[in-house]
């Protein structure tokens, strides 16, 4: 899924594109795209764009009239921009054409999960924040509050909208082995010396991998858009040598999600239980590298 990197990048790169021009109209295919039935889609045409906005992991075009198009790409909605107009593909979704180019959107699988929706002012746009800080435009102290205002794992504190905004299941990854922290460790029972390392990796990872995004970019459109990227340390590198230490990347699996860590750097070199597997070997799962290592050679 597209994080705050990713959507950035998305949303500077369409203000650079349509702030200031003209919405056509919205071809839609995919009939579950649309969310919304009032406004209609076509209150937004022939309007002037006024704004691009990043709402979390959404994108919020606004036009004319106080009306806003919000996308949501989920984990495989990807955009598209030509300067012209395009032919819809076995996998495009829409196309909304401008009068400088036409932006389309692709989801692959099967399970259409993009949504967009037509909303009417800032409170209707205000809808679709989940509430999280701005982890760039926060401060320690705003961020240690929000942090250890509810106990959780800092895995799920940090994927969680209503606390932060814009941090998946990749860049939580990479916060988490950038600050040496383990995926399970409680927000409760953080240090305050733990929690200002880990608001100086959130910021740090964000800031450089949102930096990294617009330099491959170089000023065209982002068409790479993916959450397993070349120099990640961790996030989709199970079983590949961790760039701090060498040890190999583990990893947690749970429904549709992992979550990957370098066991030396982040949890003292014990493995974290993979649901799955300690559900069939309870005792019997190894509790270091080293015994992994050993019955794997068995």
């Amino acid at each position: 899924m597209p994080e705050l990197p990713d959507v950035t990048v998305y949303v500077e790169a369409l203000r650079e594109r349509i702030a200031g021009h003209r919405f056509l109209r919205a071809v839609i295919r995919g009939p579950f795209l649309l969310r919304s039935v009032a406004p209609p889609l076509a209150a937004a045409e022939d309007k002037t764009v006024r704004e691009v906005r990043r709402v979390g992991k959404r994108i919020a075009i606004g036009l004319e009239d106080d009306l806003w198009l919000v996308l949501h790409l989920m984990i495989a909605g990807r955009l598209h921009w030509k300067g012209s107009a395009v032919k819809l593909g076995p996998k495009s979704l829409a196309a909304f054409e401008f009068d400088s180019g036409t932006l389309s959107l692709t989801e692959a699988g099967s399970q259409h999960r993009a949504s967009l929706h037509v909303a009417v002012g800032e409170a209707g746009l205000e809808a679709f924040d989940a509430g999280g800080i701005e982890v760039l435009e926060a401060d320690e102290n705003a961020f240690a509050a929000v942090l250890q205002s509810a106990n959780h794992t800092l895995k799920r504190a940090l994927t969680d909208p209503r606390l932060f905004s814009g941090i998946g299941n990749a860049y939580s990854d990479e916060i988490l082995h950038r600050a040496m922290m383990s995926p399970v460790a409680l927000t409760e029972r953080l240090k305050p010396d733990e929690i200002a390392r880990l608001f100086a990796a959130a910021r740090g990872s964000l800031m450089e991998w949102t930096d990294r995004l617009r330099a491959e970019a170089a000023g065209k459109f982002p068409e790479k858009v993916t959450a397993f990227r070349e120099g990640m340390a961790v996030h989709g590198r199970y079983g590949m040598p961790c760039p701090r230490c060498g040890a190999k990347i583990q990893r947690i699996r749970y429904a549709s999600n992992e979550t990957n860590y370098c066991a030396p750097c982040q949890t003292g070199g014990k493995l974290l239980a993979d649901r799955g597997l300690s559900r069939l070997l309870r005792d019997d799962w190894p509790r270091t590298l080293e015994e992994l290592e050993a019955l794997k050679r068995r």
